[in-house]
């Protein structure tokens, strides 16, 4: 496996009967993943890309090797990494890789901790930071600037400005 994994992309079901897939590409540009060089599954099997198109909103791909419908089948959910350092520099501040978030310490506007970047999810309506809190627990967060105003990847941390509660409900569901 590569020394620092970052997943590009998911296989997802056959494409015909020469061995296409469809594949769910995570990268800003559906089809960029490809460029990266080969692509390493996390059993360590390196998949070269001979085509990639778009067709509709997924990416049509023929890998090396896989030339019938069965081998492009046995694929179905395989994720795909590049290693970290094949990856362009991000030239806009306001740009991160997930990968790069993951991990950092989360302080809070006082300078005190507040817990780790645990993941960063996509659910469709803008990123979602997940946080494992000092105190026990995860909290999700979307990833705004208001939420987030100083992001320093190179010190290792972030700073949250965590939002108010939207509304507080008693024991019983009500309103408070």
């Amino acid at each position: 496996m590569f020394e620092k994994p970052v997943l590009l992309a998911r296989i997802g079901a056959p494409h015909g009967v020469r061995g296409e897939v469809r594949v769910k590409s995570f990268t800003d540009d559906p089809l960029s993943f490809s460029s990266y060089g080969p692509l390493q599954a996390e059993d360590g099997t390196v998949f070269a890309v001979v085509n990639a198109r778009m067709a509709k909103s997924v990416v049509i791909v023929r890998f090396e090797d896989i030339t019938t419908r069965e081998a492009a089948e046995a694929l179905n959910g395989t994720e795909l990494f590049a290693d970290r350092s094949t990856l362009p520099q991000v030239e806009d501040e306001d740009e991160f890789y997930s990968y790069d978030l993951t991990g950092l310490t989360v302080l809070d506007q006082s300078g005190n901790r507040f817990g780790t970047v645990r993941a960063l999810h996509d659910f469709g309506a803008g990123d979602i930071v997940e946080i494992d809190l000092t105190s026990g627990g995860q909290e999700l967060f979307a990833f705004t600037r208001e939420t987030f105003p100083e992001v320093d990847i190179g010190a290792g941390n972030l700073v949250i400005d965590p939002p108010g509660t939207v509304s507080e409900r008693d024991q019983d569901g009500q309103e408070k």
